[in-house]
């Protein structure tokens, strides 16, 4: 497909008429037009700016599509996930993961991931399915993980929480207030910080940050994709230098600095 098609294709999936496309580019509509029958090619700054209205990268304008690929948003069934972590908490007697994940699953009935038709849940039993596949079997660290958004999600009180100590001193780790513009980088700073003062939270954050890489293409918008990926160089390599300093996680820090890097230079390259 030509970039007069593109523009075309993605302008009709969004429902815009060319009026709005043209007012909000300061163009006139003749010329969104004229760029629709490829008479001419809209130069480089309109073309970001396109992208921008859009909400795509500037190559999915500018490139001709000659094959269009299926997507997934979900590889594992969430009920699959759901039993193989409680047959393996069975089996290692992790009795605050027996606890979490049914509490999980409730507290979170009814949520779907962002714009999508997934359920929430799915979320939390992936990341718990990768720590376990890492060779980590540790019941604060798996019940903490199934737990990690039941706060700042479902309303739920972290004195509520079925299980240890321990357990609940995690997940408060890893909940955050809200933010706004004037006082993000004042609460996630502070955040940060405290998460890399335990080795358990840095693990499950930086797993945690993993899949949210790997589901931000259709979850986020452009904005909020540069700024994941700028908090994400700006914070997790002090977590995974906090997860290999501890003999147990090494092998993990590893695969997880690879995987974070690697969806980094993925996006950068798109964007």
């Amino acid at each position: 497909m030509s970039i007069g098609s593109n523009i075309k294709l993605l302008r009709e999936e969004r429902k815009l008429t060319q009026e709005y496309v043209a007012n909000s580019l300061g163009v006139s509509f003749q010329a969104v037009s004229s760029w629709e029958r490829d008479e001419y090619k809209p130069d480089t700054d309109k073309l970001i700016r396109l992208a921008e209205l859009f909400d795509v990268s500037v190559s999915s304008i500018a490139e001709e599509r000659q094959k269009a690929f299926r997507t997934k948003e979900a590889i594992y069934n969430w009920e699959h996930m759901k039993t193989f972590v409680k047959t393996t908490a069975r089996n290692f007697k992790l009795r605050n993961t027996l606890k979490a994940i049914d509490y999980a699953v409730e507290a979170h009935e009814g949520q779907k991931r962002k714009k999508s038709v997934i359920p929430y849940i799915y979320h939390p039993l992936n990341l718990a399915c990768h720590i376990l596949s890492m060779g980590i079997a540790e019941d604060e660290i798996i019940a903490a993980t199934l737990l990690h958004d039941v706060i700042e999600d479902c309303g739920k009180k972290l004195e509520d929480l079925p299980v240890n100590d321990e357990t609940k001193e995690i997940v408060r780790l890893l909940s955050h207030e809200k933010t706004n513009d004037n006082n993000r980088d004042k609460i996630m700073k502070k955040y940060y910080e405290a998460i890399a003062a335990n080795p358990k939270a840095a693990l499950i954050k930086c797993v945690d940050r993993c899949n949210n890489l790997t589901t931000m293409s259709w979850g986020l918008s452009r904005e909020r994709i540069y700024r994941m990926i700028e908090e994400t160089e700006r914070y997790f390599p002090g977590l995974l230098k906090v997860i290999k300093a501890d003999p147990e996680y090494d092998n993990a820090a590893w695969l997880l600095q690879y995987q974070i890097e690697s969806m980094l230079d993925i996006y950068k390259r798109l964007m």
